[in-house]
Parts: C-alpha cells; sequence; structure tokens
C-alpha cells in the first residue's frame, strides 16, 4: 500500500472529536476538492505488516484510516483485518465513491460529490460546509451521526461568515451536530 504517513493524534472532528488515534493516512484521491487542506500524493510503499508494525509502536488502539482516499488502496481489507488483529478499533474517512470492506468499525463518509456516492448509510456524515443546500444529502444518507463541518478557504472573514451559517442552520435543524476542526484550532496536526 501506498501511505504519505502514519502518526499519533487527537481525532480533530466529527463524532469522536478528542479521542487519542492513529492515524494511517493513504496517498492519492479519485477526487480533486479546491478546499482539499491535506498533501496526500507523495508515500511510501509499505506492507501490511510494516504499517500494523509502525501503527502499534503508538498507545492508542483506535486506528483513523484517511489520505486522500483509502478506498484506493489495494488489500484495504486484509489491513483492517490485521489491524483488528492488533487490537485496534478501525475507523475510516472516506469521500464515499467506492465501496468499502464490511468489517470497519466506523466509517465516516464526507461526500464531495453527491453524484457519484454510493457508501449511503455510515456510521457519521461528515459535510463540508460552504452554505449549499442540504436537503439532498438528508434525503439521500441514513447515518448514525449527522456532522456538519463549517469549510476552512484559508481567509478568516470568509471562515467566520460560513461558520456563522453553520451554527445558524444546526441550531434549525438539530439533528446536525457542528463539527470543527480542533486540530487547528489548538496547532496540532
Amino acid at each position: 500500500m501506498k501511505i504519505n504517513e502514519i502518526f499519533c493524534s487527537l481525532q480533530g472532528e466529527g463524532y469522536h472529536t478528542g479521542k487519542p488515534c492513529v492515524f494511517i493516512r493513504t496517498s492519492g484521491c479519485n477526487l480533486r476538492c479546491s478546499f482539499c487542506d491535506t498533501k496526500h500524493e507523495t508515500g511510501r510503499e509499505m506492507s501490511i505488516g510494516e504499517i500494523v508494525e509502525e501503527a502499534s509502536e503508538y498507545k492508542p488502539r483506535h486506528a483513523v484510516i484517511t489520505g486522500g482516499e483509502p478506498s484506493l488502496q489495494p488489500d484495504l481489507a486484509t489491513l483492517i483485518d490485521a489491524l483488528h488483529e492488533a487490537g485496534f478499533y478501525v475507523q475510516i474517512e472516506t469521500n464515499g465513491t467506492r465501496l468499502l470492506p464490511a468489517a470497519i468499525d466506523w466509517v465516516t463518509c464526507s461526500p464531495k460529490m453527491l453524484d457519484k456516492t454510493v457508501v449511503l448509510q455510515p456510521h457519521e456524515l461528515k459535510v463540508v460546509f460552504e452554505g449549499q443546500n442540504m436537503r439532498p444529502y438528508e434525503q439521500m444518507f441514513a447515518p448514525q451521526v449527522w456532522s456538519l463541518q463549517p469549510c476552512d478557504t484559508g481567509d478568516d472573514e470568509e471562515n467566520r461568515r460560513i461558520t456563522t451559517a453553520a451554527v445558524g442552520f444546526v441550531l434549525e435543524h438539530p439533528h446536525w451536530r457542528l463539527s470543527l476542526q480542533t486540530h487547528k484550532l489548538i496547532g496540532i496536526q
């Protein structure tokens, strides 16, 4: 598998915010989102054993497979099985455009192109909010957790406008939760 990086930090967004995790960032993505803040194209080829060995060097036993888009990696199911065997709870963060192995403990789907999305019943739906109409998401998905994450545009004034709109939306639609990128707010990876 092509792995961009493996590191330990706190989950900064979504349902598991604040939880110590080992992040396994895969390389490559099938989408090119203008707001993507992840440099995921480079990486090193690693065997499943090497990935699990490096992840196991850290204390947390919550692994987050992210990217890029993890579902592009060959042997994803084998990696998930190996992480489970090593005692990890496995979460995946996906754009939802490709089918996933069944053995994942927690699926966070952050759809970017609704017409290409195939993961419709994730544990958590995390929408990057820019002010768009949310009705299509509500009609299309059936998650356990609905998370709305204001888009980070890099412009403080625009970010405040988007965040204010997201807060207003959540107050009017209380089945949604506001998800902030707390890792950015406190200055960690």
